[in-house]
């Protein structure tokens, strides 16, 4: 199996600031490649030019510019121009599917984050052993980095990208042939409901609280953010200042992040720890999440009726809050490992359906937190219905596979 690891690289200074050009000039080569094809599209009878043309030109950009284009890892360079193709080829992907496109953009300094070294020892070296506290990374043109190795690596390293979060450097190796960790069988089988009210419910009847990241956070992400804002609009913000406080909203959403993670992996392993089977609702978040359509006013030219789009906000934040769609992922990377089954049921109307008669009706969900029934009377929490309809579900889908 494939398993990624990400450890804090702990660089010396002119490590910090070779690591910082090297996101520069890779940054500027993903600029100039999208400059070219958009050149080539407009002025040149809409020609297309591919990422094979871009790669072969390397060799003269490199022997043009050694100081910036030449002293990076030629491999790195490719992965890059790779992603740029890649981006091409989602757009066009879009376009066929009529969906909004999203044409490929410019990249500023800021918000070009990664390098990717397709291949340990081409351009980068990951120097390890399994009892060797001195972790390094070789990056070439930058040198030996220390690395905070919190945990041994299994398998043999494809790939290795460095990735810059606010101030701080990571590095990410994409393993393979990594072996599974399978746990003993427990013989429990259980269904979980993803909320807001609680991040989860399972059909035991066991509520996990949720921590609400963003929400405890709002009023020290706010201060910084109204900070941020007092600077001038555009060409006076590139102060020290400004960078400061910039440097704090982004270190605020970070530490945010990171909780996050942290939280949906303890409630991920101790889900998987406990139990050979575990059941979700197939949850769309994207779809979930989407504003609503505006309404054109029949009386007023040019107005719009009201939506409810203040309230759906609300909704939307503490769902993304919640962050379901990166849980669920994590439970199925983590099932795998484990040797545990995941199994992803059908969500349509889980928390209206009756487990003791079968009713569906929409005033079976009483209230935001009641269920009852309208044709048994049966009455119960409602994330704990939910979740026992899942459970149910998965019964059913099991025995069909069976």
């Amino acid at each position: 199996m494939i398993r990624a690891y990400k450890f804090l690289l702990r660089p010396t200074a002119p490590q910090t600031v070779a690591l910082g050009e090297m996101l520069r000039d890779h940054c500027s080569l993903y600029n100039g490649a999208l400059q070219e094809r958009r050149d080539a599209y407009r002025h040149t009878s809409k020609a297309t030019v591919r990422y094979g043309d871009q790669s072969a030109q390397l060799k003269e950009i490199r022997a043009f510019d050694p100081e910036r284009q030449g002293r990076w890892s030629f491999s790195s360079q490719q992965a890059t121009l790779r992603r740029l193709d890649k981006a091409f080829a989602a757009f066009f992907r879009r376009v066929k599917a009529g969906q909004t496109p999203g044409y490929p953009r410019f990249k500023g300094v800021g918000h070009f984050d990664t390098v990717t070294f397709p291949k340990d020892g081409d351009g980068c070296r990951w120097d390890s052993t399994p009892h060797d506290p001195q972790t390094r990374v070789r990056l070439q043109g930058v040198g030996h980095i220390r690395v905070h190795r919190h945990r041994p690596v299994q398998g043999r390293v494809k790939t290795i990208s460095v990735k810059r979060e606010g101030n701080r450097w990571y590095v990410v190796l994409a393993c393979g042939e990594v072996p599974a960790e399978e746990l003993p069988p427990t013989g429990a089988i259980v269904g979980i409901d993803m909320g807001v009210t609680h991040f989860l419910t399972t059909s035991g009847g066991e509520h996990i609280a949720n921590p609400r990241f963003l929400q405890a956070a709002a009023g020290d992400l706010a201060e910084a953010q109204r900070h941020l804002e007092t600077f001038p609009k555009r060409t006076k913000r590139r102060t020290k200042a400004h960078r400061a406080a910039a440097r704090k909203v982004a270190k605020l959403h970070a530490r945010i992040r990171r909780q996050r993670a942290d939280f949906h992996h303890k409630s991920a392993r101790a889900l998987i720890t406990d139990h050979d089977v575990i059941a979700h609702e197939r949850l769309n978040t994207a779809g979930m999440t989407k504003s609503p359509a505006l309404k054109a006013g029949p009386e007023q030219p040019g107005g719009f009726l009201p939506n409810g789009a203040a309230a759906k906000a609300g909704l939307n934040r503490s769902i993304l809050d919640a962050g379901w769609a990166q849980f669920l992922g994590i439970l199925a990377n983590k099932a795998e490992s484990a040797g545990r089954l995941v199994v992803p049921v059908d969500a349509r109307n889980t928390s209206r359906t009756c487990p003791e008669c079968g009713h569906v009706a929409k005033e079976n969900r009483a209230t935001q937190a009641k269920f009852q029934c309208v044709r048994c009377g049966f009455a119960a929490n409602a994330d704990h219905v939910g979740a026992v309809n899942v459970l149910n579900r998965a019964g059913l889908a099991l025995c069909d596979v069976a």
